[in-house]
């Protein structure tokens, strides 16, 4: 009877055994799968690199680089609403070190739906690094205005920055300017022309626009509040516009401070804009953006938008989206905006998922969002969320 039974049990074992090991290989199959969505954006770090030979004395590093963000809207508001797909942003370019000093750096753009094909180019410069204090960057370049404007498109949590900094007008114009890193500060200054155009040629030689002062400084907090990470960003703006100016032409002046801090998996990013002077009186925004990272690769995020204004019409809804909807210009602005990313390579291949309602005095809109953005190229630095990721709870 014993050996009945040990024998029974013997074979119950040896039965369940595949049921186990085809369990435990199901498990198995799906940790490493997620394991290599992870991997995939380290596997990916030297998309578009070329050439790297740091013995060459000629040419150290060549990339191509490049961007799409493609996006589709529906948004409904109570003078309108609009639907559509938007390729929004289409860049092409390269980068390439020379010297161990010299940095050439050029990025073609093209419109909106590839239309027109060729239009212009966000960035058009060369940079000398004397040391890495200070460094001299001449020719076509962005603005450095505010945290929300410092992070570079490919690493926004967002499908577009906030109403504040889009109505500003902050383009892409030549500049000189000067950065560089001093123990735990990082600082940026430089004079821009207030002129954004496609005509490279036109754009560096017909200064006739007025011009732009910037400064702008990070420093690092370290473990500010007992936080894993803590930045602050302050930047100041002078503009000194006049009738053919297209870009920062908005306020005379203006100043932004913005406290940024990452604690395991969460993030909180806080930004207090305001701008003063101008035909359209002065402005006040704050914006807050919680985050936090469900997964190693799935994101949750939230913003909550305030502005105010001394001018009835002082503040521009968003060009897309809102607009397109009938949301009008105000004096009062609020929005509200819940999303989900997931990091299929890191920032360098994502889908972006989102829904925005926003409020300008009586009128409103409520906007969804889907979109998918990939990028190749160096990366660039900036606080959270600025080439970051952060490890999640699962």
């Amino acid at each position: 009877m014993l050996f009945q039974r040990s024998t029974f049990a013997l074979a119950l074992t040896l039965a369940a055994s595949p049921i186990r090991a085809k369990d435990a290989s199901i498990i198995t199959s799906v940790e490493e799968e997620a394991k290599q969505e992870q991997d995939l954006g380290k596997q990916l770090e030297n998309l578009g690199l070329l050439y790297k030979d740091k013995n060459n004395p000629l040419l150290q590093e060549f990339w191509l680089l490049g961007r799409y963000h493609g996006h589709f809207h529906e948004t409904d508001g109570s003078n309108g609403e609009d639907t559509g797909f938007e390729s929004r942003r289409i860049r092409l370019g390269f980068q390439a070190r020379l010297f161990d000093r010299l940095t050439l750096h050029a990025q073609s753009i093209s419109g909106s739906d590839f239309d027109p094909d060729y239009n212009g180019f966000t960035e058009l410069w060369a940079r000398w690094t004397f040391s890495d204090a200070l460094s001299l960057t001449v020719g076509q370049q962005k603005h450095r205005f505010t945290h929300d404007r410092n992070v570079s498109s490919r690493y926004m949590s967002f499908m577009e920055r906030s109403m504040f900094t889009n109505m500003m007008g902050l383009d892409y114009t030549p500049a000189v300017t000067l950065l560089g890193k001093i123990g735990k500060l990082e600082y940026y200054t430089g004079f821009f022309t207030n002129f954004a155009g496609t005509d490279m040629w036109s754009s560096f030689t017909e200064l006739n626009s007025g011009w732009s002062y910037i400064a702008a400084a990070t420093y690092d907090l370290e473990h500010f509040l007992g936080a894993d990470t803590a930045y602050f960003y302050g930047s100041y703006l002078h503009s000194d516009a006049n009738k053919n100016a297209t870009n920062l032409k908005r306020f005379d002046d203006a100043v932004s401070g913005a406290l940024i801090v990452t604690e395991g998996l969460a993030a909180l990013v806080t930004e207090v804009t305001t701008g003063f002077g101008g035909a359209q009186g002065n402005a006040v925004g704050l914006n807050i953006q919680p985050s936090v990272f469900v997964t190693d690769v799935l994101e949750l995020v939230g913003r909550y938008q305030i502005a105010s204004s001394s001018d009835a019409e002082g503040l521009r809804s968003q060009r897309r989206y809102e607009s397109l909807a009938g949301l009008p210009d105000g004096d009062f602005y609020q929005a509200c905006y819940i999303g989900l990313n997931y990091y299929i390579a890191d920032h360098r291949i994502k889908l972006m998922t989102g829904a925005e309602y926003a409020k300008m005095n009586d009128e409103d809109t409520l906007t969804f969002y889907a979109g998918f953005r990939m990028f190749f190229g160096p990366h660039s630095a900036a606080p959270y969320p600025g080439n970051k990721m952060l490890e999640g709870l699962w």
